[in-house]
């Protein structure tokens, strides 16, 4: 018997695992792809199997398929490739299928289809819609199979956000995650079901093979600007390619001084000092409320937030805006740094708009709560961002963030370029609170600065652990 593959360390716990979701990676080169491939082909045994991996696009499919063509012909020679179906069919009648979700429309193209094993390859890629549609999806194609869904990834991309909220800051890696959800029976009956998930962490320091064969391939990683080398060779999930706030610093280290942070400990905020509240409309979507102060030299302090979110990524509660009002001014009568103050309201000039009766203004104006309009001009808006982010050389930036304002820390710097417009913020991410910042800062311009950076050399990589596994990995074989 010869034996065509068998995981590594860390591609074994990843093929252990025993929770419904797992997600594998986190940097370049820990051997994702072969992990995925190989998982596929644990119940091709089974005639009525059906398995599904998808890329975000057709194309980005081409370097899986051909390394499928490696394993799978060599572990099954009589397996057959259908290139117009992107299918391979096995001799007991399995069926591992490759699928792109270019857009989130596509996903109709999988309605009332069913899969024992979903795969997503480069999970950021995908949308939280997208991911969360196929859940669906996932059932058993008949008795006996296992159902379940594994993803890799890097850090990046229009879902790098929802992603690392997920898998990553959820709970440290290689521990179970359980969310609980009820469902109402038709005769009312209320059951609490459970699933889990899971974070496995590999780099290139577990992928031993790789490292044998190309020995320089750590040095390609390395020669990478700062932010890509940390995301990419050490799975920092707070740099990645294609982040637009390149300058965010979140050093819990540096909380009390100041320096080289953005995120601070919270404190009490002068009477002299003003205070804004910036504010961007959503039903659907979520709504963003962030108060800021500002000090006597410009600088800003996102002190307090409201956000109209659900517990699923970038979902509103549907809130009216007579509601919405109504928690602003419960908020600034009770909070300790707003409460009494004189506070200044710039929104988005669309909730001006009247198309249908009274404008969202109006509305909120009925309660109690004003705004000013502010100036919706994205780029230099942008640019406000990157001139207050900036450090001097004392590293002291010209905005700052309460470590209170969670969502602000979780969406802002999470923010990816749009692929069209690649000089603007694409806007299918979860954009609401820097919209509403923006109108403040875009109220309070500042000039051009210069970011001085303060970057230590990184220590060894803080992923690089194991635990054991509780089930086999799966190693296959030819005759």
């Amino acid at each position: 018997m010869k034996t065509i593959w068998t995981p590594q360390k860390k591609q074994a716990i990843f093929q252990s695992r025993p929770e419904y979701e797992a997600l594998y990676g986190g940097a370049a080169g820990g051997g994702k792809s072969d992990a995925l491939l190989t998982e596929a082909l644990r119940q091709v045994h089974i005639g009525h199997y059906k398995a599904l991996i998808l890329r975000k696009t057709y194309p980005q499919l081409s370097e899986l398929i051909d390394r499928s063509r490696e394993l799978y012909t060599a572990a099954f020679p009589d397996a057959i490739f259908n290139e117009t179906k992107h299918l391979w069919k096995f001799r007991s009648g399995a069926k591992i299928y490759f699928g792109a979700m270019q857009h989130t429309s596509d996903r109709i193209n999988y309605q009332g289809k069913r899969y024992d094993f979903i795969a997503f390859d480069e999970l950021t890629h995908f949308t939280w819609d997208e991911y969360s549609y196929m859940f669906s999806r996932n059932r058993p194609s008949g008795s006996g199979t296992r159902v379940y869904i594994r993803s890799t990834t890097n850090p990046g991309g229009i879902g790098h956000s929802w992603v690392k909220d997920r898998f990553i800051t959820a709970a440290p890696p290689l521990t179970p995650i359980y969310s609980k959800m009820n469902v109402i029976s038709p005769d009312g009956e209320l059951t609490e079901v459970t699933r889990d998930r899971i974070f496995v962490p590999s780099t290139v320091f577990d992928n031993e093979k790789l490292l044998k064969n190309d020995p320089g391939y750590i040095a390609n990683l390395s020669m990478l600007p700062h932010k890509e080398k940390q995301a990419l060779l050490y799975g920092d999930w707070d740099s990645f390619s294609g982040q637009v706030f390149s300058e965010w610093k979140n050093d819990p280290a540096h909380y009390a001084d100041r320096k080289f942070t953005h995120v601070i400990d919270p404190f009490e905020i002068p009477k002299t000092w003003r205070i804004f509240r910036g504010f961007d409309f959503g039903y659907s979507k979520p709504y963003a409320v962030e108060w800021i102060a500002a000090d006597f030299d410009g600088r800003a302090y996102v002190i307090a937030e409201l956000y109209g979110c659900t517990d699923s990524p970038d979902t509103g509660i549907k809130d009216t805006p007579a509601r919405i009002a109504q928690k602003i001014r419960e908020l600034e009568s009770s909070h300790p740094n707003l409460s009494g103050r004189k506070i200044r309201g710039i929104a988005d000039p669309a909730i001006s708009k009247a198309e249908t009766g009274q404008s969202i203004a109006d509305m909120m104006a009925k309660e109690g709560v004003f705004f000013d309009f502010g100036d919706h001009q994205r780029l230099p808006g942008k640019m406000q961002f990157h001139y207050r982010l900036a450090f001097d050389k004392a590293g002291i930036p010209m905005m700052y963030v309460f470590n209170t304002c969670r969502h602000f820390i979780r969406t802002v710097p999470n923010l990816t370029y749009d692929d069209s417009n690649v000089e603007d913020i694409n806007t299918k991410s979860e954009d609401h609170i820097y919209d509403c910042v923006r109108y403040v800062l875009m109220a309070n311009p500042i000039s051009p600065r210069q970011n001085i950076t303060n970057i230590n050399n990184p220590g060894d990589d803080p992923l690089n652990m194991h635990a054991n596994a509780k089930l086999g990995p799966y190693n296959f074989y030819t005759i």
